[in-house]
């Protein structure tokens, strides 16, 4: 496709074709009348030969209707300053405005260390344009890692991804020299699914973890298998002997318990090009800083940066705290807080010209799976974004501590006092906000579940399966089931397909009596408990399936999970903090 063909013309800024529909209140791609446009796939009347529909005099031919029909608007021909002039030029006259105003163009932009998540929310017109900005994103196929699909309806996790790896112009001295791109800053976004709130989880590049064994499609199409690493640092699940941003997926949801729907991911450029598009982020220091290693420089008080000084603020190291990466992250929260304040209120939501800045720095930044790589999805999820007040936007880092087989402390590990639950709580969708009207609904659905008949211990059938937690588990808990609660109809059946976080207990309608006596008998919440079918035991008769979790503390111990957010550090959206 040529640059007319992408919304561009020799010199003419796409930014400057983006009109005001007067109808409809809304900023469409008008593009040159001297450049005619090839048709639009499924637009009537397209590839026909038919001829122009004629209009009326004083007319022009409009935009769209919502039904795909073409309505002629008045003609700025004739007056005083000639054509109709576009936004984004000099001395235009002002457009007028629907009833309700002109709606803002959403652009959420998330930036933090060496990547940057940009979610575009692009306009409705513009097909040829919004064309060349999906030519723009880089997609990779991460099998069953993450979902084949984007949905509006349910709650979702994104793993934001920022790399070390030093491509780019004027990156040479950043990062690691040679690196393929390890996870050198990973976020876990969860939006919750009533939009109400959403939580963005920092997972520290120290952190010592498991990283499974993970299938990567090749370039010719085949599948190679990376085989997995036992107690590595986390930033090595991407890069090293070819793992993909799937590998990465798969190693948050192995540790954490937590599925991963979607990634994104960029480099060091993403801080740069995109806050450079922006104009700017406001950054407050406690404290004058100088940093020759990172290159920041910057005076007490408030500052914008952008491009180099941004990156320089996000990734320095030695400006704040214990010069360690824990106290960097808190850094990048703040400066991602700032960022998404301007954005939300700032006048890039109503200025075309910043908008396609934005959108074309955003779509060649991203990284993204293949089944967000359309700019309609990356354009839907954006809007879903948008629906969650600032003040209900945690920021937090995965709980962790010191790792005890260090003498010289390097790494971390997890928290288990703290982490579990956290995790749980990101995963059963609890905001780590006061959200007071979804917690009433979620609280009496879990407890509807809860009530009702119970059936007797001895009428009880469940088999039992190992799904993370340790060895023998299985085994220890049926024997106390059996000699302990009277549930003599129960039996082992070795490791679950897959590990879980939390233990459940999948029953049939027909076995909600037996399911809540269990459930008593274990101490498992409501939401423990997955309504779904029933398998066949050995005696052939149809029995309940109990997946211990890596949360399960043994046997005769109660699991019951908290419905309320776990203390742990964080930070919201909506307040102005100051790195020190």
């Amino acid at each position: 496709m040529d640059a007319q063909g992408h919304g561009r013309a020799d010199d003419i800024d796409p930014a400057d074709q983006w009109v005001l529909n007067p109808r409809t209140g809304e900023y469409e791609l008008r593009l040159s009348p001297s450049a005619p446009q090839p048709p639009v796939p499924g637009q009537r009347g397209a590839g026909r030969g038919r001829a122009p529909r004629e209009r009326a005099p004083g007319t022009r031919r409009g935009a769209d209707d919502h039904e795909g029909r073409r309505r002629d608007v008045p003609s700025q021909r004739g007056r005083r300053n000639g054509p109709e002039e576009p936004p984004g030029r000099r001395g235009r006259r002002p457009e007028p405005q629907a009833k309700n105003g002109p709606k803002g163009r959403r652009v959420l932009l998330w930036t933090g260390g060496t990547m940057a998540l940009v979610l575009l929310a692009a306009c409705t017109g513009g097909y040829l344009y919004l064309k060349h900005l999906e030519g723009n994103v880089s997609a990779t196929d991460v099998g069953d890692a993450g979902k084949s699909n984007f949905s509006k309806d349910e709650a979702f996790n994104i793993l934001i991804i920022g790399t070390d790896k030093r491509t780019g112009a004027g990156n040479e001295g950043y990062g690691d020299k040679g690196s393929a791109g390890h996870a050198d800053t990973t976020i876990l976004l969860h939006v919750s699914e009533d939009r109400s709130n959403a939580t963005a989880l920092s997972i520290p590049r120290d952190l010592i973890v498991d990283i499974p064994d993970c299938p990567t499609k090749q370039a010719d199409g085949s599948t190679q298998v990376i085989p997995g690493s036992h107690g590595v640092r986390f930033n090595r699940s991407l890069g090293e002997s070819g793992r993909d941003p799937g590998c990465t997926m798969r190693t948050v949801k192995e540790n954490t318990g937590i599925p991963v729907d979607h990634f994104m991911m960029a480099d060091f450029n993403a801080v740069k090009t995109l806050t450079s598009a922006v104009g700017g982020v406001k950054v407050c220091l406690q404290h004058a800083v100088n940093d020759e290693k990172s290159k920041l420089n910057l005076p007490e008080g408030e500052s914008t940066v952008q491009g180099e000084q941004a990156l320089a603020f996000v990734r320095t190291r030695h400006a704040f705290g214990n010069q360690g990466d824990l106290d960097r992250i808190k850094v990048q929260q703040q400066f991602l807080a700032s960022l998404m304040r301007q954005m939300s209120s700032g006048d890039t939501l109503t200025s075309p010209t910043k908008l396609v800045k934005l959108a074309e720095a955003a779509t060649k930044a991203l990284t993204v799976d293949t089944a967000i790589r359309k700019v309609g999805t990356l354009k839907d999820i954006a809007l879903e974004l948008k629906k969650v007040p600032t003040k209900n936007i945690s920021f937090t880092t995965v709980p962790v501590k010191d790792n005890p087989a260090e003498t010289i402390k390097a790494t971390v590990v997890l928290d288990e006092s703290k982490a579990p639950q956290l995790f749980d709580t990101i995963a059963n969708d609890v905001s780590l906000t006061a959200v007071k009207q979804k917690k009433k609904q979620e609280a009496a659905a879990v407890a509807a579940r809860l009530k009702g008949a119970k059936s007797a211990p001895s009428e009880v059938r469940v088999r039992i399966l190992n799904g993370g937690a340790p060895a023998g588990s299985a085994q220890e808990t049926l024997a106390w089931l059996q000699t302990e609660e009277g549930v003599d109809k129960s039996e082992n059946l070795g490791n679950a397909p897959a590990p879980l976080a939390r233990t459940t207990l999948e029953y049939a309608p027909g076995q909600a009596d037996q399911a809540r006596r269990l459930a008593d008998i274990l101490g498992l919440s409501g939401s423990a408990m997955k309504p779904g079918e029933s398998v066949t035991n050995s005696q052939g008769l149809p029995t309940m399936t109990l997946t211990l979790g890596k949360d399960f503390k043994g046997a005769g111990v109660k699991l019951n999970v908290p419905q309320k957010a776990p203390d742990v550090d964080k930070s919201t959206a909506d307040k102005v903090q100051c790195a020190g």
